[in-house]
């Protein structure tokens, strides 16, 4: 969305609408996501348009442990990635009817992107601009990691220790 901007790089879409495309492509926005199973979460605004090896070294390669397991969806640009930053890889493919492999699964990142989108319902729309800020605040309340409005407006303020 680009909402209150003056100068658009397509033509307006009037009353919201939809991208005139299916999946990612350049009218949408990249969110990277990368949970483990205790909740701690990676997230990033990579840019518009899929997602690329070159994301992923970026915002995920510096934030990873070399002895990380890396499960991921079938997407072409993990393999790469993996091989490159030098971490174990494993793919599943959801759209294959393939959810699992054993323990492994991608239902983590799923509900969070579930909950995220659920939580930007009442919004009616973000400007795209402000996305990263958006997934802090969500980040901020998912797992309750700030619980008080008080504690939440001292993050706010960067006043984390008083």
């Amino acid at each position: 969305s680009h909402k209150g901007s003056r100068k658009l790089d397509r033509p307006p879409r009037k009353r919201g609408g939809r991208a005139t495309k299916r999946g990612i492509s350049n009218e949408q926005m990249c969110i990277l996501v990368a949970r483990d199973r205790s909740g701690r979460t990676i997230d990033a605004v990579t840019g518009k348009g899929a997602l690329s090896k070159q994301h992923l070294l970026e915002h995920l390669g510096p934030r990873l442990e070399r002895d990380v397991l890396l499960v991921t969806d079938s997407h072409a640009a993990y393999p790469a990635f993996a091989r490159e930053a030098g971490i174990s890889h494993e793919a599943v493919n959801p759209s294959a009817g393939v959810r699992k492999r054993g323990a492994l699964h991608i239902q983590n990142v799923n509900a969070y992107h579930s909950r995220m989108r659920a939580w930007l319902v009442p919004f009616r729309g973000i400007a795209s601009r402000y996305l990263s800020r958006y997934f802090g605040w969500r980040w901020a309340l998912d797992g309750q990691r700030i619980a008080s409005p008080d504690a939440f407006l001292r993050a706010a303020l960067g006043r984390f220790n008083t």
